[in-house]
């Protein structure tokens, strides 16, 4: 009788062995390219560390100070403003509401009707971001596809789009490169609801918009917010299709922090007040995550 419980309690560090092998290459993979850049990322920015210049040779803790020219630096309150505007209009109203919008009204649908509306909208997101970038430059260019169905059917001049209404133009560049991911998420996510519970309501004479309110909504709370969590995400450190679009101009029209990161860091050379910056971005993701968690009550 007293030998079993040695001999199970050597079976459990026997599985655990096993288990931390088999977990090994993951977790070293996840501290070499996840926790390693991380923490330089938050050493870097306490330094004043530049490419070139005496500072390139002359590494040095310097405290605060990169933090303390922050809270000074009035473009960089600026591209904190233009980096919300940017997410709330093409992560949060565009990208999730337009993927659940078009996920529910292929619920339901033939297999045939589904498959070619989601191949015309996962085709976007397939398409590297330079590429979707430079299309939608010369989609809204002077003498751009845009303009001249605008010309011919109108009379009017061209418009600038890409000089008049920058923001404008590189949102809806992104949501329509980006509302594949939240359809393909809230597709898989309606079609795990039992029809029985719609029915259910529809012969208790529940309208359209109830069902919606009352039974999708709750159901599918849990991919609402993982899928805002993720659209945020990505949205914040979107670079590649603003840069080749609008270079964040003109002027500083669409100049968000990745795009002011960058020309702190890789343009002024002063690597140390880029990764200061850097961790702005990281400390915002970390805020709607919060918000996203406590607003809809998702226990994680």
């Amino acid at each position: 009788m007293e030998v079993t419980p040695n001999i199970s309690g050597k079976k459990k560090i026997s599985d655990n062995i096993k288990s931390s092998i088999f977990l090994s290459p993951a977790l070293i993979l996840l501290l070499i390219f996840f926790l390693t850049p991380m923490l330089l990322t938050i050493v870097f920015s306490f330094t004043n560390l530049a490419l070139t210049g005496t500072q390139a040779q002359n590494l040095k803790f310097v405290g605060f100070d990169n933090f303390v020219q922050m809270f000074n630096d009035a473009e960089l309150y600026n591209s904190i403003g233009k980096t919300l505007i940017f997410v709330l209009f093409s992560a949060i109203i565009g990208q999730c509401f337009l993927g659940f919008l078009i996920a529910f009204l292929m619920k339901g649908k033939n297999s045939t009707f589904r498959r070619a509306i989601g191949i015309t909208v996962i085709a976007a997101w397939v398409t590297p971001e330079i590429v979707v970038g430079f299309s939608w430059v010369a989609f809204l260019g002077d003498n751009g596809t845009l303009n001249s169905i605008i010309t011919a059917l109108s009379g009017i001049e061209p418009i600038a789009f890409l000089f008049e209404y920058p923001m404008v133009s590189v949102v809806v560049a992104n949501i329509w490169r980006g509302t594949a991911f939240s359809m393909m998420a809230f597709q898989a996510a309606l079609d795990d609801i039992p029809l029985e519970v719609e029915e259910a309501a529809v012969m208790d004479g529940a309208s359209r918009w109830r069902i919606v309110r009352n039974i999708t909504i709750p159901i599918v709370k849990g991919t609402i917010t993982t899928n805002l969590m993720l659209v945020t995400l990505q949205t914040l450190g979107v670079f590649t299709l603003i840069y080749a679009m609008t270079g964040g101009g003109p002027g500083n029209a669409t100049m968000t922090l990745p795009i002011y990161m960058y020309q702190q860091a890789f343009v002024s050379y002063q690597l140390g007040y880029g990764t200061a910056i850097s961790l702005v971005i990281l400390i915002i993701g970390a805020l709607f995550s919060l918000l996203y968690l406590r607003f809809l009550k998702v226990k994680i």
